[in-house]
Protein backbone atom coordinates (compact mmCIF):
# COMPACT_ATOMS: atom_id res chain seq x y z
CA UNK A 1 0.00 0.00 0.00
CA UNK A 2 2.90 2.36 0.59
CA UNK A 3 2.55 5.74 2.27
CA UNK A 4 -0.54 7.93 2.30
CA UNK A 5 -1.10 11.32 3.91
CA UNK A 6 -4.51 12.56 4.97
CA UNK A 7 -6.11 15.24 7.10
CA UNK A 8 -6.56 14.26 10.71
CA UNK A 9 -10.08 13.74 12.05
CA UNK A 10 -11.46 13.81 15.61
CA UNK A 11 -11.01 10.03 15.70
CA UNK A 12 -7.24 10.55 15.43
CA UNK A 13 -6.87 12.51 18.66
CA UNK A 14 -5.53 9.59 20.70
CA UNK A 15 -2.96 8.82 18.00
CA UNK A 16 -1.94 12.48 17.75
CA UNK A 17 -1.29 12.55 21.49
CA UNK A 18 0.73 9.34 21.23
CA UNK A 19 2.87 10.92 18.50
CA UNK A 20 3.36 14.06 20.61
CA UNK A 21 4.53 11.97 23.57
CA UNK A 22 6.89 9.95 21.39
CA UNK A 23 8.40 13.14 20.00
CA UNK A 24 8.86 14.54 23.50
CA UNK A 25 10.66 11.36 24.54
CA UNK A 26 12.99 11.68 21.56
CA UNK A 27 13.68 15.26 22.59
CA UNK A 28 14.65 14.03 26.07
CA UNK A 29 11.61 15.68 27.64
CA UNK A 30 9.29 12.71 28.23
CA UNK A 31 7.54 14.35 31.18
CA UNK A 32 6.98 17.72 29.52
CA UNK A 33 3.72 16.83 27.75
CA UNK A 34 0.63 17.88 29.66
CA UNK A 35 -1.69 17.94 26.64
CA UNK A 36 -4.82 15.79 26.81
CA UNK A 37 -7.06 14.17 24.25
CA UNK A 38 -9.86 16.48 25.36
CA UNK A 39 -7.73 19.56 24.79
CA UNK A 40 -6.52 18.41 21.39
CA UNK A 41 -10.09 17.64 20.36
CA UNK A 42 -11.32 21.04 21.54
CA UNK A 43 -8.49 23.07 20.03
CA UNK A 44 -8.11 21.24 16.72
CA UNK A 45 -11.62 20.19 15.80
CA UNK A 46 -13.93 22.75 17.39
CA UNK A 47 -15.74 25.62 15.68
CA UNK A 48 -12.58 27.76 15.71
CA UNK A 49 -9.59 25.37 15.44
CA UNK A 50 -6.19 26.60 16.57
CA UNK A 51 -4.19 24.03 14.60
CA UNK A 52 -4.32 21.69 11.61
CA UNK A 53 -2.88 18.19 11.48
CA UNK A 54 -1.84 15.68 8.83
CA UNK A 55 -1.55 11.95 9.50
CA UNK A 56 0.85 9.75 7.56
CA UNK A 57 0.01 6.07 7.21
CA UNK A 58 2.27 3.34 5.89
CA UNK A 59 0.68 0.11 4.73
CA UNK A 60 -2.52 1.24 6.40
CA UNK A 61 -0.99 1.87 9.83
CA UNK A 62 -0.22 5.21 11.54
CA UNK A 63 3.35 6.25 10.76
CA UNK A 64 3.72 9.92 11.65
CA UNK A 65 2.13 13.34 11.77
CA UNK A 66 2.62 17.03 11.06
CA UNK A 67 0.88 19.64 13.22
CA UNK A 68 0.86 23.27 12.11
CA UNK A 69 -0.98 26.57 12.37
CA UNK A 70 -1.13 29.90 10.57
CA UNK A 71 0.71 33.07 11.49
CA UNK A 72 1.02 36.44 9.79
CA UNK A 73 3.92 38.63 8.72
CA UNK A 74 3.35 42.35 8.81
CA UNK A 75 6.54 42.86 6.81
CA UNK A 76 5.33 40.92 3.77
CA UNK A 77 1.65 41.46 4.47
CA UNK A 78 0.81 37.80 3.94
CA UNK A 79 -0.02 34.77 6.07
CA UNK A 80 2.47 32.01 6.79
CA UNK A 81 2.53 28.55 8.31
CA UNK A 82 4.35 27.57 11.48
CA UNK A 83 5.16 23.87 11.69
CA UNK A 84 4.96 22.94 15.35
CA UNK A 85 5.60 19.19 15.15
CA UNK A 86 6.81 16.74 12.53
CA UNK A 87 7.38 13.15 13.62
CA UNK A 88 7.76 9.69 12.12
CA UNK A 89 7.93 6.48 14.13
CA UNK A 90 11.57 5.34 14.47
CA UNK A 91 10.95 1.95 12.89
CA UNK A 92 9.54 3.64 9.76
CA UNK A 93 12.26 6.19 9.18
CA UNK A 94 14.28 6.18 6.00
CA UNK A 95 11.18 5.64 3.86
CA UNK A 96 10.65 9.28 2.91
CA UNK A 97 7.60 9.69 5.16
CA UNK A 98 8.90 12.77 6.96
CA UNK A 99 9.81 14.44 3.70
CA UNK A 100 6.39 13.62 2.26
CA UNK A 101 4.70 15.24 5.27
CA UNK A 102 6.81 18.38 4.91
CA UNK A 103 6.10 18.53 1.18
CA UNK A 104 2.36 18.33 1.88
CA UNK A 105 2.57 21.18 4.38
CA UNK A 106 4.51 23.22 1.81
CA UNK A 107 1.82 22.50 -0.78
CA UNK A 108 -0.85 23.75 1.63
CA UNK A 109 1.19 26.90 2.20
CA UNK A 110 1.35 27.56 -1.54
CA UNK A 111 -2.37 26.83 -1.94
CA UNK A 112 -3.25 29.32 0.83
CA UNK A 113 -0.96 32.02 -0.52
CA UNK A 114 1.44 31.80 2.40
CA UNK A 115 4.83 33.43 1.91
CA UNK A 116 6.67 31.58 4.67
CA UNK A 117 6.89 28.10 6.12
CA UNK A 118 8.73 28.22 9.43
CA UNK A 119 9.82 25.80 12.13
CA UNK A 120 12.58 25.25 14.67
CA UNK A 121 15.59 22.97 14.75
CA UNK A 122 17.58 21.84 17.76
CA UNK A 123 21.20 22.93 17.55
CA UNK A 124 22.45 19.37 18.11
CA UNK A 125 20.42 17.97 15.22
CA UNK A 126 23.19 18.48 12.67
CA UNK A 127 21.75 15.97 10.21
CA UNK A 128 18.53 17.97 10.01
CA UNK A 129 20.42 21.25 9.83
CA UNK A 130 22.49 20.02 6.89
CA UNK A 131 19.37 18.75 5.13
CA UNK A 132 17.51 22.03 5.54
CA UNK A 133 20.50 24.04 4.40
CA UNK A 134 20.72 21.91 1.24
CA UNK A 135 16.98 22.43 0.75
CA UNK A 136 17.47 26.19 0.72
CA UNK A 137 16.06 26.95 4.16
CA UNK A 138 17.15 30.21 5.79
CA UNK A 139 18.66 30.04 9.28
CA UNK A 140 17.92 33.14 11.34
CA UNK A 141 20.77 32.83 13.81
CA UNK A 142 20.55 36.49 14.80
CA UNK A 143 17.05 36.01 16.26
CA UNK A 144 16.34 34.64 19.75
CA UNK A 145 13.31 32.60 20.77
CA UNK A 146 11.18 34.44 23.32
CA UNK A 147 8.57 32.71 25.48
CA UNK A 148 6.31 33.58 28.38
CA UNK A 149 4.46 30.80 30.14
CA UNK A 150 2.52 30.08 33.29
CA UNK A 151 2.79 32.70 36.01
CA UNK A 152 4.94 34.96 33.85
CA UNK A 153 2.02 35.46 31.44
CA UNK A 154 -0.39 36.05 34.33
CA UNK A 155 1.95 38.57 35.89
CA UNK A 156 2.39 40.47 32.62
CA UNK A 157 -1.38 40.46 32.10
CA UNK A 158 -1.90 41.80 35.61
CA UNK A 159 -3.53 38.67 36.96
CA UNK A 160 -0.75 37.94 39.46
CA UNK A 161 0.87 40.51 41.73
CA UNK A 162 4.45 41.20 40.76
CA UNK A 163 7.15 39.48 42.75
CA UNK A 164 8.99 41.86 45.13
CA UNK A 165 12.20 41.26 43.24
CA UNK A 166 10.56 42.80 40.18
CA UNK A 167 10.45 46.24 41.81
CA UNK A 168 12.62 48.92 40.29
CA UNK A 169 13.38 46.67 37.35
CA UNK A 170 12.98 48.00 33.88
CA UNK A 171 10.31 46.34 31.81
CA UNK A 172 11.83 44.82 28.69
CA UNK A 173 11.62 47.27 25.85
CA UNK A 174 9.69 46.03 22.82
CA UNK A 175 10.28 48.64 20.20
CA UNK A 176 12.55 46.92 17.75
CA UNK A 177 11.06 46.40 14.30
CA UNK A 178 11.75 42.70 14.76
CA UNK A 179 8.96 42.35 17.28
CA UNK A 180 6.58 41.30 14.56
CA UNK A 181 8.75 38.27 13.98
CA UNK A 182 9.53 37.30 17.55
CA UNK A 183 6.50 35.05 17.96
CA UNK A 184 6.05 34.02 14.36
CA UNK A 185 9.63 33.27 13.55
CA UNK A 186 11.05 31.56 16.63
CA UNK A 187 14.05 30.12 14.79
CA UNK A 188 13.76 29.26 11.13
CA UNK A 189 14.14 25.67 10.19
CA UNK A 190 13.12 22.90 12.32
CA UNK A 191 13.69 20.22 14.75
CA UNK A 192 13.31 16.84 13.30
CA UNK A 193 14.73 13.43 13.11
CA UNK A 194 16.24 12.21 9.93
CA UNK A 195 18.04 9.13 8.92
CA UNK A 196 20.12 9.04 5.76
CA UNK A 197 18.79 12.38 4.56
CA UNK A 198 15.13 11.61 5.33
CA UNK A 199 13.50 14.03 7.74
CA UNK A 200 11.47 12.27 10.37
CA UNK A 201 10.62 14.60 13.20
CA UNK A 202 10.44 18.21 14.11
CA UNK A 203 9.86 20.24 17.22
Amino acid sequence: MGTTIRNATPADVAQILAFIRALAAFEREPDAVVATEEGLLRDGFGPHPFYSCLIAEHDGEPAGFALFFYNYSTWVGRPGIYLEDLFVLPELRGLGIGKALLQRVAAIAVEKGCQRLQWEVLDWNTTAIDFYRAMGAEFLDEWRNVRLSGEAIERLAGGVRSHPSDKNKDVAKVGHPAVERSSAISVAAATERMEHGDLDSVK
